[in-house]
């Protein structure tokens, strides 16, 4: 990452923004929470229907607030999580920011529990919540609302769980660093996990300060993006000296007022940290060097963090992603691999293997070389991946099932004993 900005030993919780205006920024500190009792003095309530200001600046629409009306008359309200910390997120509400406790009753399963991105409906903490609990939160999260799409990988150390990293997102930013070799594999992976969430991938090449236009590096990379990535759109910025910055910047304004939401997804020291702090035009994220030897970076973010951009729209700045495993990739990957999805279709079988069938339009396509052999083994190693994956998970579900049905039966066979001594002592 460019040493242009300090860095510092772990990333500052809430500093404080100085680019937006207060109400605007989420990292500002909030001890209370939501309000209780009445609203605060000011403008009249909104009418029914129509998004809340604020919220309307983190992606919050009419339709939404429509489908919340409910929940509203039952006392509850939206917000958005800014950041997530254990049993705890810092969110962004209709009244400014503020901090809650994850409910009970929110699913546990990190893929169904609250990440950043997130819209929640929050509610007041329940009277007889155990004193344990921090008696200054004011709120509770009670239900995780509906997502519109959702960033997902595989947890680490080859679970049967997924893990979201990023939710309600229209753009994921792969970014890659121009300063090193293009690594296909891992490019291709990272957009089949982008198209598998339901947003759009963007492809950002970073630091083209340090690699001119034109030179053999920039050149591999957009040959690169151009095989492994077709119809995605690629962009060369430079967080030094503001090259590709402005396209950057319209990408996630978009044509609405609220802008797009994003999340950034690549590995440590291709310059995220730079990229958001360039973008936010303050020194929000701490920065650290790239290694010498190797060419890797430190890890200075530490958590998934949804930061609001003076331009409009906002932006997830997530940690470095080394590992990254396919979590349901299977139409993530045909869209990643679609030429190869699309000659599959002339297959003379239609559950063909490309692998030794005969009239196999995809091996006819490597044999005459229009189809590098790379690509289809790339192809090949996700499928398998994602089908294992798959596999795993479906047999947690079916053992837990049957722990269930097992745990039912047992304390029926309870209840029936009970009952049978029960009609012998009378």
């Amino acid at each position: 990452m460019s040493s242009r900005i300090p860095s510092s030993s772990q990333n500052p919780p809430f500093p404080r923004n100085p680019s937006l205006p207060p109400t605007l920024d989420p990292r500002l500190p909030s001890s209370a929470g939501l309000p209780a009792g009445p609203p605060p003095a000011g403008p009249p309530p909104a009418a029914p229907g129509t998004p809340r200001p604020l919220l309307s600046r983190y992606g919050w629409t009419e339709k939404d607030e429509t489908a919340f009306t409910a929940r509203r008359r039952a006392g509850q309200a939206p917000a958005r999580v800014v950041r997530r910390d254990r049993s705890r997120c810092s969110l962004i509400s209709e009244h400014g920011p503020c901090e809650a406790e994850i409910g009970r009753d929110v699913a546990a399963d990190p893929l169904l529990s609250a990440c950043t991105g997130d819209w929640v409906a929050l509610g007041a903490p329940s009277p007889r919540r155990p004193a344990t609990h921090d008696p200054a939160s004011a709120a509770v999260i009670l239900e995780v609302l509906p997502r519109h799409s959702v960033l997902v990988r595989a947890t680490a150390g080859g679970r049967s769980t997924g893990q979201a990293l990023a939710a309600n997102i229209d753009l994921v930013l792969v970014v890659a660093a121009l300063t090193e070799p293009p690594r296909m594999a891992r490019l291709e992976r990272l957009l089949a996990l982008a198209w598998e969430s339901g947003a759009r991938p963007l492809i950002v090449l970073t630091k083209a300060d340090l690699a001119v236009t034109g030179t053999a590096t920039h050149s591999e990379w957009l040959s690169a993006a151009a095989a492994v990535a077709p119809g995605v759109d690629v962009l060369t910025v430079s967080a030094a000296d503001g090259l590709g910055m402005d396209e950057l910047r319209g990408e996630l304004a978009g044509p609405s007022p609220a802008g797009r939401s994003a999340v950034l997804v690549g590995p440590s020291g291709v310059g995220k940290s730079t990229l958001v702090n360039a973008l936010v035009g303050t020194d929000l994220l701490a920065v650290g060097p790239v290694r010498a030897s190797d060419r890797k970076g430190r890890h200075t973010t530490v958590r998934r963090e949804l930061i609001a951009l003076p331009a409009g729209g906002v932006l997830i700045d997530t940690p470095g992603i080394r590992g990254v495993g396919l979590w349901g990739a299977g139409d993530g990957i045909d869209s990643t691999f679609a030429e190869i999805t699309e000659l599959a279709s002339g297959c003379r079988f239609t559950d063909c293997e490309h692998s030794s069938e005969p009239g196999c339009a995809v091996l006819a396509a490597v044999e005459d070389g229009s189809l590098p052999s790379r690509r289809l083994a790339s192809y090949r190693k996700l499928q398998r991946e994602s089908t294992w994956i798959q596999a795993r998970h479906d047999a947690r579900l079916a053992a837990e099932e049957r722990a269930r049905w097992k745990s039912t039966h047992k304390e029926m066979r309870r209840l029936y004993a009970d009952r049978e001594r029960q009609g012998r002592h009378r």
